[in-house]
C-alpha cells in the first residue's frame, strides 16, 4: 500500500493550517484528495462579487491539485457546497459558473458532480466550497 503524503497549499493553506490544523491535500499512490477550496485570497479574504468567487475557488482548487502534482484534467469527482443564491434552490448563477468552469478547465472531460445547498460555510462572506478527487494519468 502506498504512504499517503500530505500538502499545503503556498498563502492560504499556510495560514489556514497554522489557525486550524489541517493539510489542504493528500496524495495515496495516483489518487489525490483535497480539503474543501473557498474563493479567498492570500489572506482570507472573499470577493464582494459571487461569480468571482466561485471562479478564485475554482483557482484555488487548481492550486491545491497542483502541490499534490495533479490537475484539473485528473478530476474525477467533484463537491460543491453553495449559500442558496434564491429561495428555493441553490440558483442559476452559481450553477452556471460552475459548469463554465467546467469546460473551461477541464475540456470535453466532464466529472461526476454533486452540489448541495448549505446554511453556511466555514468562514464569513464564504458563499461557495469546492472539494475534488483526482486520479492521475487519467489521459
Amino acid at each position: 500500500m502506498d504512504k499517503p503524503e500530505f500538502f499545503v497549499t503556498p498563502g492560504a493553506g499556510e495560514k489556514l493550517e497554522a489557525m486550524l490544523h489541517y493539510k489542504q491535500a493528500l496524495r495515496i499512490g495516483d489518487r489525490v484528495e483535497i480539503s474543501g477550496q473557498g474563493g479567498w485570497d492570500d489572506d482570507l479574504n472573499f470577493p464582494e462579487d459571487l461569480e468571482a468567487e466561485i471562479v478564485r475557488a475554482f483557482d484555488n482548487v487548481e492550486r491545491t491539485l497542483a502541490t499534490a502534482g495533479a490537475t484539473w484534467r485528473d478530476v474525477v469527482h467533484v463537491n460543491s457546497y453553495h449559500l442558496p443564491d434564491e429561495a428555493d434552490t441553490i440558483g442559476e448563477r452559481p450553477t452556471r459558473v460552475m459548469a463554465e468552469q467546467f469546460r473551461e478547465r477541464m475540456g470535453d472531460r466532464a466529472p461526476i458532480w454533486t452540489q448541495l445547498g448549505v446554511a453556511a460555510l466555514g468562514a464569513p462572506k464564504m458563499r461557495v466550497e469546492i472539494r475534488v478527487t483526482a486520479i492521475l494519468g487519467r489521459d
